[in-house]
């Protein structure tokens, strides 16, 4: 009887133990992990990040894994920042003193898209994105400019007058003026898609134009776009620039290795 029941309690307490662990795995797999429903996660936040929802006039702590949906404006203050992991692991990072708003965060539009906007008012992000493919839009634009996204590595900063630069990392971006027109069927409607010959210097700052342009920025090129929508440089930049060995770039390469 005794051998028995200590085999029952035994049993007993080798369930719990699975179901346990189980619970507690199951815990920790979704810890940092977006549902459908949240569609995005803040998994980082150090100092003061303030997210509003909606057409909320409140602005409330952007806390560790707090939801981020369609319609949010997220902010950093002064020496903080922020990290958001979306549904499809994409990762967008901001640096101190950022203003985006999650226009659409993975709605599914009549032509049975993915669709993804994110508007940059000020400040400087560091983008993770995942390989897109054709069911998939993902734009980012900010006041003078617009990148379609199919899965890539990038920098974008907006200045207080809406200057606008681009990093490309890793993969490639497609930019242009016209960011209403960011479809997937767009070079139909102005200039093909193409690629400037080699490093060069566009002329400077000039009148607005109603042209619309369309540039295709690749691994280790970047873009700078004045705040009248014309481009003011194109071409390469290197891992050794002085700008590539701020603290901020420095913390997003390790950011992005340790994932």
């Amino acid at each position: 009887m005794m051998i028995k029941k200590l085999f029952r309690t035994t049993v007993i307490i080798v369930t719990v133990a699975i179901i346990g662990g189980s619970f507690i795995l199951e815990s920790r797999m979704s810890i940092g992990k977006p549902d459908d429903q949240k569609k995005g996660l803040v998994t980082y936040a150090d100092g003061r990040v303030k997210k509003r929802a909606g057409k909320s006039a409140d602005w409330i702590n952007a806390e560790i894994n707090s939801a981020v949906n369609s319609g949010d404006r997220l902010r950093t203050y002064q020496r903080s920042r922020a990290e958001l992991e979306l549904i499809d692991l994409d990762v967008i990072r901001m640096a101190p003193e950022t203003t985006i708003d999650i226009i659409k965060l993975y709605e599914e539009t009549k032509g049975k898209l993915k669709e993804t906007k994110i508007d940059i008012q000020e400040g400087d992000i560091w983008a993770n994105l995942e390989k897109k493919d054709s069911s998939v839009k993902f734009d980012i634009t900010t006041p003078v400019a617009g990148a379609a996204i199919t899965g890539t590595v990038f920098r974008m900063n907006v200045k207080q007058d809406s200057t606008t630069e681009l990093k490309v990392y890793n993969g490639e971006v497609k930019v242009t003026n016209a960011p209403e027109k960011l479809q997937p069927d767009s070079q139909k409607t102005f200039q093909k898609p193409h690629e400037v010959p080699g490093p060069q210097e566009v002329p400077g700052p000039k009148e607005v134009s109603l042209d619309e342009w369309v540039y295709i920025v690749k691994n280790m090129q970047k873009i700078v776009i004045d705040n009248s929508g014309s481009v003011l440089s194109y071409g390469d930049f290197n891992a050794t620039d002085p700008d590539e060995q701020t603290e901020w770039v420095q913390w997003n390469l390790r950011r992005d290795k340790a994932e």
